[in-house]
């Protein structure tokens, strides 16, 4: 079964959900939208620091003690990757979750430069039905 993790992130219009939680594991996809429901303006820095905060703040809401296990980053431009490298290691420290980064074409949101999905072990039970 899985379960919903509460947060306080825009409400998706699109029939998902920001994050659940099965079997212990917390599956997650963020993106760079702010409390409003828009993506950040400011260009790969800004929007990597906003997806990072949603995915700390989802991370937050499920379990305080959750662990990120793997992160998969998807770009729009190769050479948004060492900006968001840089971004990323202020986020995660060591032992560092395993992860890969693709470049795509584009996301369902033109304006959109980068995603991340991740998985994370967690104990928690901050779900709802």
């Amino acid at each position: 079964m899985i379960e919903s993790v509460k947060t306080e992130l825009f409400a998706a219009r699109a029939p998902l959900e920001w994050a659940v939680i099965g079997n212990g594991i917390l599956f997650t996809t963020q993106i760079p939208i702010d409390r409003d429901g828009n993506v950040v303006e400011g260009g790969i820095e800004a929007q990597a620091r906003q997806t990072l905060e949603n995915l700390k703040h989802t991370l937050s809401c499920a379990d305080e003690a959750a662990e990120l296990t793997q992160v998969l980053i998807y770009v729009t431009d190769r050479d948004h990757l060492a900006t968001v490298n840089r971004v990323y290691a202020d986020y995660v420290d060591p032992p560092y979750p395993n992860r890969a980064a693709m470049i795509v074409c584009g996301f369902a949101r033109p304006e959109m430069l980068i995603e991340i999905i991740a998985y994370a072990a967690t104990t928690s039970k901050n779900t709802k039905k």
